[in-house]
């Protein structure tokens, strides 16, 4: 891999659409084993700039307007609570503009870099309530003006905060003093009917990692008792996303997405340790014992483990070991440049650690008992691990990132598949308003359109290293006359240029939203297929799967064994495997169905 150049599998560009599909998607696999996305490292690099940005800029803004607070001695930082505060709403505002998560090349932004915030400031461009037709006044799928001044609200309740000096509210206890009530309350106010009506720049601002510590800084700051109180929904919220990781990584997907990660990660050059986490490059491509060991050892143990040594513990040796082991782990995960890029959310909380557990240590007097009031520690462990809880056992209902599974490899995905007739740039309609080419123009104007193919196909079979895609694949196969009638997109990655915004999760380019692309876009049957699977629920062994024809909606649904999508190569050198149909289309008929109809049955 060069400073400037890609890496590309060793084929023809020219010929690679010779290569029969499934063959292709083997040679991905491999290819992505020792080299990961290939992406040249000049890319890795914007990252590190970026994040010296961030850090930059939020030390700037904070130390220069907040009196009191010494710009240059970050000593007297130590132990202060506005830092905590602006901090906070520095993250968010990073996050809410798009400038976070899903930022970049590595998150499938070329040209430009940044899509967030340019489609929730246009009117026009695709929304999507999260409960469309059962909530007055949000229905409908595109942007309008009120969305628009929502979000912009929302943005300037963050931008107030960080520019306001500090009070001496009842809660301050030190002469830079605390924020006042209002900007807090006026950002979660805007965030939540912002979210009403589109769910996807709510999620961006990071709902689930942020608002309730936001929530506790504006309601406390009023009682006398409040900065102690604040600390401690703050320890809460931080354990609750460390613990929530913890919880969604129990099951079969995590394994593969660790192997997918490390041999992503642009430190990792060493081909033996790449190979290492396979059984047998390049026969067997199933997880080994080293690949289960990073995951369930070195990942989920330390995620159960640690957290809760930081929360309760008063000895400051084991604590100043605890917060400086979890702010290495952050490093670590920044290191491994995951996919949706979320960069800077590893350095904040790799801050947060040590700030929070060790600048207002549980021995002085923070520790979750100190609370002024036990229902502070009930309301805050409520706010902030019920959606988990309820998210792992009902995926449908919610949000993996509100379910706090973000690296848990068990996420709601899709694999989307364009007949070749040309019909992929359909997506150019005029009707369809974006704020950013489609990726097929995107990769064209940097590598040309016979490497772009290479690169938008292997994130194709970037999903079939993980569990989900094989069953995705699998279905293909059945419902299409032939594989190599069609270009294969991953649908995390056609998310980014449909609403601007991704990270993960499949709900953002479910039915609702194929239905809202085909009203613009106009797709004829069997031109654009998308298999469709939710995330496995905690106390189920099976995958739901929808198969949609963005012409005709949904025309199936079913289910498979995690474990039987597991046992197979990512190539499937066996055929499909097998899933069972629960509801199909009394008019549809699969167009490469190559078995025996499947029995329709009950649930």
């Amino acid at each position: 891999m060069g400073f400037r150049q890609a890496d590309v599998p060793d084929v023809d560009p020219a010929e690679f659409e010779k290569i029969p599909t499934m063959e292709r998607m083997k040679l991905l696999c491999l290819h992505w084993v020792d080299y990961g996305f290939g992406a040249p490292k000049i890319m890795h690099s914007l990252y590190l700039v970026k994040g010296l940005f961030f850090i930059i800029a939020g030390w700037l803004l904070i130390g220069l307007t907040t009196p009191g607070l010494p710009l240059l001695d970050l000593g007297a930082w130590w132990g202060e609570m506005i830092v905590l505060q602006k901090s906070m709403l520095w993250v968010v505002l990073w996050s809410a503009t798009g400038f976070n998560e899903s930022w970049g090349p590595l998150a499938f932004k070329f040209t430009p870099n940044t899509a967030g915030y340019r489609y929730w400031i246009r009117t026009g461009t695709l929304r999507l309530p999260p409960w469309p037709g059962k909530i007055p006044l949000t229905g409908g799928d595109e942007r309008k003006a009120i969305d628009v001044w929502l979000y912009l609200g929302m943005l300037a309740s963050l931008v107030a905060g960080l520019v306001l000096p500090g009070q001496q509210t009842a809660a301050a206890y030190s002469e830079p003093g605390l924020l006042p009530m209002w900007p807090f309350i006026a950002f979660i106010a805007f965030q939540l009917v912002m979210g009403l009506r589109d769910k996807v720049a709510f999620l961006a601002s990071r709902p689930e990692q942020y608002s309730v510590m936001l929530l506790a800084f504006g309601v406390l700051t009023n009682y006398a008792a409040g900065h102690v109180d604040m600390i401690v929904v703050a320890k809460i919220a931080i354990f609750a996303v460390w613990w929530g990781a913890f919880l969604s990584k129990i099951g079969h997907h995590f394994t593969p997405t660790v192997q997918t990660m490390l041999t992503n990660s642009p430190i990792n050059k060493s081909k033996t340790l790449r190979r290492a986490l396979y059984r047998n490059v390049p026969e067997d491509l199933l997880p080994s014992r080293l690949a289960w060991f990073c995951a369930h050892v070195l990942g989920t143990v330390v995620e159960f483990l640690v957290p809760i040594v930081l929360l309760f513990t008063t000895n400051w040796v084991v604590a100043v070991l605890a917060a400086a082991f979890m702010t290495c782990f952050h490093a670590f995960i920044y290191s491994m440049f995951a996919v949706a890029m979320p960069q800077e959310w590893n350095l904040y909380f790799g801050f947060l650690s040590p700030f929070v557990f060790l600048g207002f240590f549980a021995g002085d007097g923070y520790a979750v008992w100190d609370a002024s009031n036990p229902w502070i520690v009930v309301a805050a462990a409520v706010l902030t691990l019920t959606l988990p809880i309820v998210g792992n056992f009902r995926p449908d209902l919610i949000s993996f990132l509100l379910s706090m599974r973000q690296y848990a490899g068990n996420w709601s995905s899709a694999t989307m598949a364009f007949r070749n007739n040309g019909c992929e740039a359909k997506l150019d309609s005029p009707d369809f308003i974006t704020e950013i080419t489609s990726h097929k123009h995107q990769l064209s104007s940097l590598f040309g359109p016979e490497a772009a193919e290479i690169f938008l196909q292997k994130t194709a079979a970037f999903r079939l290293l993980n569990s989900q895609g094989r069953g995705h694949m699998s279905l293909m196969m059945d419902h299409l006359d032939d594989l190599d009638n069609y270009r294969f997109r991953e649908g995390e990655m056609m998310c980014t240029f449909f609403v601007g915004w991704q990270f993960g999760d499949g709900h953002l380019f479910n039915p609702f939203t194929i239905a809202a692309i085909q009203k613009r876009c106009h797709f004829e049957p069997g031109e654009f297929i998308t298999v469709w699977t939710e995330s496995q629920p905690l106390h189920k062994k099976t995958l739901e799967y929808k198969v949609i024809d963005a012409a005709l909606g949904v025309v199936e649904t079913g289910y498979y064994v995690v474990k039987d999508a597991l046992a197979e190569q990512p190539w499937l050198p066996n055929g499909p495997i097998n899933y069972t149909v629960t509801w199909r289309d009394p008019d549809y008929v699969p167009a490469g169905a190559s078995r025996d109809p499947i029995p329709e049955v009950a649930g």
